[in-house]
């Protein structure tokens, strides 16, 4: 029958608006700054503590790959023991596998020690150094006069390009490192290439510089992707401390929310305390003054002051409940009292309540409901309240000779739906969420004569959304405005599934209903407005 009412906007600040730009600018210029000293104090480009961890991985991958380093050594060497000295061979093969051992152990060795920029730098030297001497071991390998024939040429380039490609593999943390391991490597290989003066050679020595620049770049490719991995790491850190640190601040702003909350609790509690007291010798004592019980007053106009005096307190004491309420429903402490209720017989009741007041500003209240309308599970004082609330304001914003149409009937679902509708000034649309916050009030309600505190559309909103129905407000300036309020099918007793209990269920009596109505006594909200 009716959509759910739009929820007030919550407008946040726009990224780009003035008042973001001074802290964002901050924030640009610190990380500037930041890069700036980072490139100066570091020996890579980048930050200090990057080089450090470039070097850790350089030294982690050395360790993760000495055994298959070490198979490729004595595999190298056993084949070169076929065209070679063994003795020569072999002494080759112990001293690489030698100044591996050194490697690994500095590996290990820088692994253990704390970071620290200094000491860096100082690894990285010494793993350059020692991946110098690795390259020149198989260089003295790779060129030594072996009389090999074309297709020893051949197998020759092939052992180049293993070492070329494991040593720039296992280096690409730090390119420096690959490249002193393969360039002696390459130049030796395509220089005995290029000496051997025929066309085939030259071919292998352009292809031996050829996979020296490929493997090269295949490896500063390595460490550019480790670098933006370690960045996107760094960035990534950063992050979780701003939300851990935001986190902090808004468990520190909720605590304090709470405190005010039980601030605000106790204050209420005991301003209504405080006012009530006093409250019920003013409504008292003027009803007794306005009523003349003790005799006629000497000045009439002493009456009209008593029943102003009363009506005064009658609107202090309703804004008070008013505030209560709306404390107990925003802290989640409002309990339904629910028992099945005729949602035409509350309405019913309400506009005779009201009726005297709409009949003295000249308006007529059309009643338009649906007949055989089974009960409402519900709270009968709150949907008292809520119909209490939307006739009230319609009669005060509706001009002299205006109409007002109270309707209840099915809605499409199979729930049960109010509907207010009146005559009166209607409400801009750009101010309808505020009519619907708390203490909120638009123009027309500023303007009327009869202002309210702002609170009975919000609390009857709140008491329809506890009932799991919805709350839609439609208006037109100069035309008029429009509440329906639903009520969800499973509130609706026919729909109710029946007891599990043997006995069957009792159906309340007139005698009950009639109790039960008058326990339940009318909440005169009349001074509540937009």
């Amino acid at each position: 029958m009716s959509e759910a009412a739009e929820k007030p906007e919550v407008f946040q600040l726009p990224a780009d608006s003035p008042a973001a730009a001074p802290s964002r600018s901050r924030r640009a210029s610190a990380q500037r700054v930041r890069e700036a000293r980072d490139r100066l104090t570091s020996t890579s480009g980048t930050r200090p503590a990057f080089d450090h961890e470039l070097v850790r991985q350089y030294a982690e991958t050395r360790l993760s790959a000495s055994f298959v380093v070490m198979l490729l050594v004595v595999a190298t060497g056993v084949l070169f023991g076929l065209w070679m000295d063994p003795l020569t061979a072999g002494a080759w093969t112990v001293g690489i596998l030698c100044i591996h051992a050194v490697v690994v152990r500095n590996c290990t060795r820088f692994l253990q020690e704390p970071a620290s920029p200094t000491k860096t730098r100082s690894w990285r030297r010494r793993f350059v150094a020692l991946d110098l001497l690795y390259g020149l071991a198989w260089t003295a390998i790779l060129v030594h006069p072996t009389g090999l024939t074309m297709v020893s040429s051949t197998l020759l380039m092939f052992l180049m390009l293993t070492v070329v490609a494991v040593s720039s593999m296992l280096a690409a943390s730090l390119p420096l490192a690959a490249l002193a391991a393969t360039v002696p490597v390459t130049c030796a290989i395509a220089a005995k290439f290029a000496l051997g003066g025929t066309f085939e050679n030259y071919v292998l020595a352009a292809l031996t510089i050829a996979a020296e620049v490929y493997f090269a770049l295949l490896a500063h490719r390595l460490h550019s992707t480790t670098l933006a991995t370690l960045e996107a790491r760094a960035e990534k850190d950063a992050l979780i401390g701003e939300l851990e640190q935001a986190k902090a601040i808004s468990d520190e702003a909720r605590h304090r929310a709470e405190a005010a909350n039980v601030a605000k609790s106790r204050f209420l509690a005991q301003m209504s305390h405080e006012l009530r007291t006093p409250l019920n010798a003013i409504l008292g004592f003027s009803e007794v003054m306005k009523s003349e019980i003790f005799g006629a007053h000497a000045v009439p106009a002493y009456k009209d002051y008593s029943a102003d005096i009363h009506n005064s307190g009658v609107h202090l004491l309703n804004l008070i409940n008013e505030i209560l309420d709306l404390s107990r429903i925003e802290a989640g402490r409002y309990e339904l009292n629910e028992e099945a209720i005729s949602l035409v017989h509350v309405v019913t009741d309400c506009h005779h309540l009201l009726k005297l007041r709409a009949s003295s500003r000249g308006i007529t209240i059309h009643e338009v409901f649906e007949q055989g309308m089974p009960r409402l599970w519900g709270d009968e004082r709150a949907v008292r309240q809520v119909v209490l609330n939307l006739l009230s304001n319609a009669i005060k914003f509706t001009p002299q000779g205006g109409e007002i149409w109270l309707k209840v009937g099915w809605t499409a679902s199979g729930g049960q739906y109010l509907s207010v509708k009146d005559t009166g000034s209607g409400i801009p649309e750009e101010e309808i969420p505020i009519v619907l916050a708390s203490f909120g009030q638009g123009s027309n309600s500023i303007k009327s004569a009869e202002q309210g505190a702002g609170l009975g559309l919000p609390i009857a909103k709140s008491l329809i959304d506890m009932h799991g129905g919805t709350f839609t407000l439609k208006s037109k300036l100069r035309i008029g405005t429009e509440v329906v309020v639903t009520f969800p099918p499973e509130r609706v007793m026919s729909a109710l599934a029946p007891l599990a209990d043997e006995a069957p269920p009792l159906q309340p009596s007139h005698a009950d209903h009639e109790e039960s109505r008058r326990r339940h006594a009318p909440i005169m909200n009349a001074g509540t407005g937009l």
